[in-house]
């Protein structure tokens, strides 16, 4: 993956109208400029000091619980400040309620085990600028004999993961590769000049060297996929409407949502994208927190041009800082409602993000269904999901996040990854063990995409045990004696350390989450379980730089006892650190988790051998996990719901479908 200049973000005019009131409510563009106010106060953000990160510092366990509605709310943000002179980096906790910085430290990117602050919007335009003015690149692209496409070249800024070399050690350093545009309005990714790296301190401003590795020709087909470029659309696709003439079954009152027994609250935030909060089914708690905090993107070529290639989508660039105003009809159908969101540009200005957030209903097929002989005939209920979603680009890719809400009380997050697939340049025809020929010249290296789901779990409270189910294999014998006998075991998981996981189909393995003081109908435990979608973990060598810094992406499941501030699974700064952090850091304590307020860390996604048919835009590829009721609720949740609008039956019959054999549904 490779990165463009940052989308455009509209800036904020006039401020923010809308009032918080929940603990809960993202932050308010009138929030943002107000805390950008109080560190200008406190002198802490001067003329050359920039905003890397703003987040919300959200409202601590206790303080949600003490709350109430019309009480004041002491609404706080974290900012991560850097000089862009010097390279300090200040984290600081500002009180809005206050009007006071309430606490700042000092964070510094060059003492082991380093850690740079997420990348500005500027610095993308200023490390292209920093290139085109480098001797040694344009000798480089001279000797190449592409002096008349200098002008044209688009120079990408990528995160650099971390080599341990001597010069880039402790530095803020980007690296950049070069593309070729044909014309101002070209795609340049089909245009790789393969073995050109430049390496750049976004401090000192400076080259810190340029690698012109090889005289690979650069790829001259087009990667144009623009209308103007693909030729005439098909008519043979008839319209679908989705209509709902009574409007959407869901009621929002400002971040909150209820949508039948569902009832939660959307969040919002610039490096996280979308958050869940509160989640709860019948009015009883299942989730306290769910988000996507972290995505690593490592790649598996050798060549120099992409050994060190890992990047870490949310934790380097910002996932929500990068998300895209939706527009009905192309990214959401039905009838819609959208949220807005608010986010800080580089000096902490509040910018705007409009439709951000989408929410709609959708039809899911077959909910239940079951055909009697006789006069009962038929009965069929369709299904129905609340869907949640967001799209980010980050550079060549695109990632869609959605979470989809089930009338049976099952969750199921959904990432969708589509865009461009990041290429170089080789010899047509040739053979790589790490890339793909996807079209003349053009090699696609092999890659993952590697998602982690924090899930704050609540199941009827926050006293939860968390237990592996295995199905179990029983040997033909005594307990066996007409070999068809299988049964299931159940391990509790009571320590973090005993909580590193890794999923296992050939024993159809769940994770139960219980609560530790309630059960259902039959005396069992409520819980709810976890259902892992097949998915490699890490490829990389556990030894590899990339194993320690995404360490996260080695284990399919990690439970932690729940703490305030443990929110990111390569932690907080993934660009250039050396490894160790977040979830090896959080359970190093080994800390007890049966019975406890504990946190979920997922691990899913994508092992991409990329093919032909990416190229030029690749078709959505999927990847989640499913979160369902087991012994949570006594009954089916789902028996009350009403025929579909839509069923009729022949004469004689009576809806969908009690009107015997020739009894008919419309879908």
């Amino acid at each position: 993956m490779s990165h463009t200049p940052a989308p455009r973000l509209l800036p904020l005019i006039g401020g923010s109208t809308a009032e918080p009131r929940h603990p809960l409510d993202p932050l308010t563009g009138a929030e943002i400029d107000r805390a950008r106010e109080i560190l200008v106060e406190a002198g802490l953000l001067g003329d050359s000091v920039r905003v890397p990160m703003l987040l919300p510092d959200e409202p601590t366990k206790a303080e949600l619980a003490a709350w109430q509605p019309g009480v004041a709310i002491d609404r706080r943000v974290d900012a991560t400040l850097m000089d862009t002179s010097t390279g300090q980096v200040i984290e600081a906790i500002v009180s809005i309620t206050r009007g006071a910085v309430v606490s700042h430290r000092e964070h510094d990117p060059a003492t082991a085990p380093y850690g740079q602050p997420q990348y500005l919007f500027e610095e993308y335009d200023r490390a292209a600028e920093i290139v085109k003015s480098s001797p040694e690149w344009r000798a480089a692209m001279v000797r190449r004999g592409l002096e008349d496409r200098i002008d044209l070249a688009f120079c990408s800024p990528l995160a650099p993961g971390f080599v341990g070399r001597e010069n880039e050690v402790g530095r803020r350093v980007i690296r950049s590769l070069t593309f070729l545009r044909d014309s101002e309005d070209d795609i340049p990714w089909a245009h790789p000049v393969e073995g050109l790296i430049v390496h750049i301190d976004l401090i000192t401003n400076e080259v810190l060297g340029v690698e012109d590795e090889g005289d690979v020709p650069v790829p001259s087909g087009s990667g144009r996929y623009t209308p103007d470029a693909v030729g005439l659309a098909r008519d043979s696709l008839k319209p679908i409407e989705i209509v709902q003439p009574e409007g959407p079954s869901f009621h929002v009152d400002g971040s909150h949502v209820q949508w039948e027994n569902w009832s939660l609250r959307i969040g919002f935030n610039a490096r996280e994208g979308l958050v869940l909060n509160d989640v709860r089914f019948d009015d009883r708690p299942v989730l306290a927190r769910a988000s996507v905090p972290e995505m690593v993107v490592p790649y598996g070529d050798t060549s120099p041009t992409r050994f060190w290639i890992s990047y870490f989508d949310a934790g380097e660039y910002l996932l929500g800082k990068n998300a895209n105003a939706l527009e009905l009809g192309c990214d959401c159908l039905g009838v819609i409602r959208y949220f807005d969101a608010h986010v800080a540009d580089d000096r902490g200005h509040a910018v705007r993000v409009p439709n951000v957030v989408c929410m709609h209903e959708e039809d899911y097929g077959i909910l239940w269904k079951h055909t009697e002989p006789g006069p009962v005939g038929a009965q069929v209920r369709r299904s129905r999901r609340l869907v949640v979603s967001y799209f980010a680009t980050v550079g060549n890719y695109d990632y869609g996040f959605y979470w989809y809400f089930y009338l049976d009380g099952s969750i199921q997050m959904e990432a969708k990854a589509t865009g461009i697939v990041f290429v170089g340049a080789g010899e047509p025809g040739s053979k790589s063990a790490h890339a793909n020929e996807i079209a003349p010249g053009v090699f696609a290296p092999v890659h993952q995409h590697l998602f982690c789901a924090r899930l704050d779990v609540a199941i009827d409270g926050e006293d939860n045990r968390l237990v592996e189910v295995d199905a179990v294999r029983i040997p033909m014998g005594e307990q066996n004696p007409f070999g068809n006998a299988f049964t299931w075991s159940q391990t509790t998981l009571a320590s973090e350390q005993q909580a590193q996981r890794e999923a296992d189909t050939s024993v159809a393995r769940t994770w139960e989450i219980q609560s530790a003081s309630r059960t259902n109908i039959t005396g069992a435990p409520t819980a709810y379980h976890l259902y892992p979608q097949p998915t490699a973990l890490l490829m990389a060598d556990p030894a590899s730089s990339v194993a320690a810094r995404a360490a996260f992406a080695t284990k399919h499941l990690w439970a932690t006892a729940y703490e305030p501030g443990q929110l990111w699974p390569g932690g907080r700064y993934p660009n250039a650190h050396q490894g160790g952090a977040g979830l090896p850091e959080y359970s190093a304590g080994d800390r007890p988790i049966d019975g406890e307020d504990l946190v979920l860390w997922h691990t899913f996604g994508l092992t991409h051998i990329p093919r032909t048919e990416d190229w030029p835009i690749m078709p959505v590829d999927y990847a989640g996990f499913w979160f369902k009721p087991y012994g949570f609720l006594d009954v089916n949740p789902a028996m009350d719901v009403p025929e579909s609008s839509q069923a009729h039956a022949v004469a004689g019959g009576d809806g969908c479908c009690g009107g015997g054999d020739a009894c008919a549904c419309a879908h």
